[in-house]
């Protein structure tokens, strides 16, 4: 007879560990599904030739939720690494997110009075009135210097489209610093786990059962479900068989390669590549996320695409169609009475690491109370 639990949770990344881990606590059985050959989603790291390599994409961990980082760190020990990505176009190379080493670099200039000026002066040369795509919404925000060079062939590359066929609520805001910080984030905590992301999820997960290899579809084929919740964290969509269509995402593919005799090859864990001309987005050295330990070094270069049923999904096309189709299937959700939808793909947003461990733990609040 099939052993019966008490949630059956569709999905190991952080969502689904998360719940699992508050449940198991809370003295309920959890057996979790993970159609991948390993857990803990797309934070899953592996160790090569000692360098913990970010499988699915570069993940840094960032908050200003106390709350959240004394959570996280009940499961890792955490580093200092700050995020500084650099951007190239052509042989040029800017800091990023967008500052006075940039506008150095860009103008010749010194001072943020100078900055600013530039900046004013071009996007009062580009104003168009109310911005009707991508392109006219950045221009009015940075102006053409910076668009040109670091906004549009990144924009274009990630979304597979020119800049003047993308809605112009895709870019609400570039941020733009006036001092010589090149700190991505904002946020007050921010790091690595020592030891890569897998570690967490597998201390999460250490009192649930684990099913690996395995999707929703085939365990509920083979087995007796009812009776069990379920916690659900993958395509909102495909838990409704795309009966009302498929939502559109964004794919990420990765070219990953061990070098052995080079120890260092970029001198940045991201790198960034701005030109339309440059096929992949960006390169990742995985070492140095860690403060370059490991002999060698793995990089990766990252390619954006068009997403089909059947190939793994990233990011959400939050444009107004497929928003209007989300709430449908959300509808369709809630009238689901056992089953809780969560994470990225459940929910059809883009999450942060650290919302989506905030979103989890509402969900466990929700159903088990504080």
């Amino acid at each position: 007879m099939d052993k019966k639990y008490d949630y059956l949770i569709v999905g190991s990344g952080l969502f689904g560990s998360v719940f699992a881990h508050e449940a198991a606590k809370r003295g309920k059985s959890c057996l979790v599904l993970e159609r991948r050959a390993h857990i803990a989603g797309n934070i899953y790291t592996e160790n090569v030739h000692g360098i913990n390599v970010h499988r699915y994409g570069a993940h840094i961990f960032h908050t200003s939720d106390k709350r959240i980082w004394s959570y996280i760190n009940q499961f890792a020990e955490f580093n200092n690494y700050i995020n500084s990505p650099v951007a190239i176009y052509g042989d040029e190379l800017y800091n990023m997110p967008f500052n006075m080493n940039t506008f150095s670099k860009m103008w010749g200039i010194k001072t943020p009075t100078e900055a600013r000026e530039i900046i004013e002066r071009q996007k009062a040369q580009c104003a168009v009135g109310e911005p009707k795509n991508l392109e006219e919404q950045a221009l009015s925000l940075v102006g053409r210097d910076v668009y040109e060079k670091l906004v549009k062939g990144y924009t274009e590359k990630q979304w597979g489209r020119s800049c003047t066929e993308l809605p112009a609520f895709i870019i609400k805001r570039l941020p733009v610093r006036y001092t010589y910080d090149n700190n991505y984030f904002n946020d007050r905590y921010q790091g690595i786990p020592e030891g890569g992301y897998t570690q967490i999820c597998e201390k999460l997960l250490s009192d649930a059962d684990v099913l690996t290899s395995t999707s929703f579809e085939d365990y509920k084929s083979a087995h007796d479900i009812s009776g069990m919740k379920i916690v659900y964290t993958g395509n909102i969509d495909e838990y409704f068989g795309y009966r009302l269509g498929a939502l559109q995402y964004r794919t990420v593919r990765f070219e990953t390669e061990y070098l052995s005799d080079v120890d260092n090859y970029q001198g940045n864990a991201v790198v960034n590549y701005t030109s339309r001309e440059v096929p992949y987005t960006r390169v990742i050295e995985h070492k140095h996320f860690e403060f370059g330990k490991g002999s060698g070094t793995v990089i990766s270069r990252e390619y954006s695409s068009e997403w089909s049923v059947g190939i793994e999904p990233y990011y959400p096309i939050n444009n107004e169609e497929n928003n209007a189709l989300y709430e449908r299937y959300r509808e369709l959700g809630e009238k689901e009475r056992n089953v809780i939808f969560g994470g990225r793909l459940g929910t059809y947003k883009y999450y942060d690491m650290d919302k989506v461990i905030a979103s989890a733990l509402e969900a466990v609040e929700k159903e088990f109370g504080r």
